[in-house]
């Protein structure tokens, strides 16, 4: 075997390699559109989901929270803070306990950090519950590993 790598063979070793990395790329596109289909079909956006998310973006809350790992690291994962509160056991008092929550918010507490007052009306505090909801459903592969966060 030849200790030296000629043009062609550095020619065909790029060529290959950017043939084979271009149909794994297509491959990993269509699976993942082929679960995202999968997922919208079995577990839809509704109106108040998506009005929870735009409470969510208008109050800047991943400037302080993660959601399934993504934000700041200052307060809470708020991606199973629907598991945390108990709304999978009632969803009734999950829900109550989440709103009730951010009703009271900042406690006043010296030396705990504290979430700002944000007024919000009970539509805004429903479709944010629904958000939480909705995303406490989605498949996440265990991430956070902890219920706590």
């Amino acid at each position: 075997m030849s200790e030296v790598l000629t043009k062609s063979a550095a020619r065909n070793i790029f060529y290959g390699g950017t043939a084979f990395f271009f149909i794994v790329f297509v491959g990993l596109v269509a699976h993942s559109v082929s679960t995202v289909n999968a997922m919208s079909e079995s577990h839809p956006v509704t109106a108040s989901v998506a009005g929870g998310k735009h409470v969510w973006e208008k109050h800047a809350c991943i400037d302080c929270h993660t959601i399934m790992g993504e934000g700041a690291y200052y307060a809470p994962e708020l991606g199973n803070v629907w598991v945390r509160f108990g709304g999978r056991e009632d969803a009734q008092a999950g829900r109550d306990a989440i709103k009730n929550w951010i009703k009271s918010m900042p406690t006043g507490i010296e030396g705990r950090r504290q979430m700002p007052k944000f007024d919000l009306t009970e539509k805004e505090l429903d479709d944010l519950v629904d958000f939480f909801k909705w995303t406490s459903e989605v498949n996440t592969q265990n991430w956070p590993p902890k219920v706590s966060g």
